[in-house]
């Protein structure tokens, strides 16, 4: 990838495509948080497992119709890649949603992302990337501390799991990048994701699934948080270095804290504030030290 920080200062050319790309990350986070919004209302008719297993039941379909993933001619090892990055997929998802319906949005992507962040630590290889790590710890501490009637303990839990399974994510979907074509790989593993949520989602939610209010809002849920976001980020990458790509995905619990406001009227106390602000501090310096080292290209 470019280093956002040593690579040369754009071209007046330039310009237009990395300012689309900055509006496109922007507006994936902000498709993906509304999207978790909706899915919230959701959650008294149909459960968390059926909001999920909704949402990737219908992103994998919308995904498979515009992508149509080749099916033949993968290897043993490739169908078990697949198979790991599916149940991955859902366990995140399945994770995130039980979180929020127990949680604020802003807090449970605020512990959410420390996966990834821990991931991003532990590859830099540098002592002053723990630094950033310790300012994210304080940024929990403090979250803790700002409204313990509003952190539910078991809703922190699941969003560690869901962390944990993000930072997975994003090992696999690399991996998974190199070993398919175009998208097959990722498409081909939202369809195991879907079909490993469906069975929780049919038990617990049963005849909701079909009532055509959930259906509508649940389609809504899967273009919002797969669709547009999966639309987006594409064409971000295409237009941004990976680091400044990372950068402003970095924004996301902020992002996600503003949507829980405006769509759902979650306030959050002054401290919570404070310490979405550190992991976000936190989550930005990484990345930013990071593209300190030498310059790369894509």
């Amino acid at each position: 990838m470019t280093d956002v920080l040593t690579a040369p200062a754009p071209t007046a050319a330039a310009e237009p495509a990395r300012a689309g790309g900055v509006w496109r990350v922007l507006a994936s986070q902000l498709s993906v948080h509304s999207g978790a919004a909706v899915a919230t209302t959701l959650f008294p008719l149909a459960g968390a497992a059926g909001v999920v297993s909704m949402r990737l039941v219908i992103g994998a379909a919308l995904m498979v119709a515009v992508g149509r993933p080749r099916l033949r001619g993968y290897t043993r090892r490739q169908w078990l890649l697949v198979g790991v990055f599916g149940a991955v997929l859902a366990g995140m998802n399945l994770a995130f949603y039980a979180a929020i319906a127990r949680m604020p949005i802003g807090p449970v992507v605020t512990l959410e992302v420390l996966g990834p962040l821990t991931l991003s630590v532990a590859t830099a290889r540098s002592r002053v990337a723990w630094l950033w790590a310790l300012l994210a710890l304080a940024g929990v501490v403090l979250l803790g501390g700002g409204g313990l009637d509003q952190l539910d303990p078991i809703g922190v839990g699941y969003a560690f799991l869901a962390g944990t399974a993000w930072a997975g994510y994003i090992m696999l979907s690399a991996r998974t990048g190199a070993s398919f074509p175009k998208r097959d790989g990722l498409t081909l593993a939202m369809l195991v994701a879907a079909a490993l949520a469906l069975p929780a989602g049919l038990l617990l939610a049963g005849g909701a699934l079909l009532d055509p209010r959930v259906l509508l809002l649940g389609a809504a849920v899967a273009v919002l948080s797969s669709v547009l976001p999966y639309t987006f980020e594409l064409a971000a990458l295409r237009r941004l270095p990976t680091s400044t790509f990372a950068l402003l995905m970095s924004l996301g619990p902020a992002i996600a804290a503003l949507a829980g406001f405006v769509m759902l009227g979650q306030a959050l106390h002054p401290a919570q504030i404070a310490a979405i602000g550190l992991v976000v501090t936190a989550s930005a310096g990484v990345v930013l030290w990071k593209g300190r080292g030498p310059a790369v290209t894509d």
